[in-house]
C-alpha cells in the first residue's frame, strides 16, 4: 500500500481505532506495549493483526505475534514487509 512511515502509521491507527474507538492517538507512546496502552484483550489483539492483513496485504504469521509488542515494532515489521528502504 504505502512505503511512507507516517501514511503506514495513519493508517495502522485508523485500523486500531476502528477495533477500539476510545483510543486517542496522539497520547501513545510508540515504545510502549500497544495492547496495554488501549487495554486489547487477545481477540481484539488477534482482530487488529487480521485487519492489518487484510488492509495491508501483508502476511503475519503467528510466530511473529511477539515482535509486535510496541506501534514502532509493529511500524518496523509493516515497512519491512512491504518492502520500504527506511525500514
Amino acid at each position: 500500500m504505502t512505503n511512507d512511515r507516517t501514511a503506514l502509521a495513519a493508517t495502522v491507527l485508523g485500523i486500531l481505532r476502528s477495533i477500539a474507538p476510545e483510543v486517542e492517538p496522539d497520547t501513545l507512546d510508540p515504545t510502549r506495549p500497544l495492547r496495554h496502552q488501549v487495554d486489547l484483550d487477545s481477540m481484539d489483539w488477534l482482530n487488529f493483526l487480521v485487519a492489518l492483513h487484510e488492509r495491508l496485504g501483508v502476511n503475519i504469521p503467528e510466530a511473529d505475534y511477539a515482535q509486535l509488542v510496541t506501534l514502532d515494532n509493529v511500524l518496523d515489521y509493516l515497512l519491512a514487509r512491504l518492502g520500504a528502504t527506511d525500514a
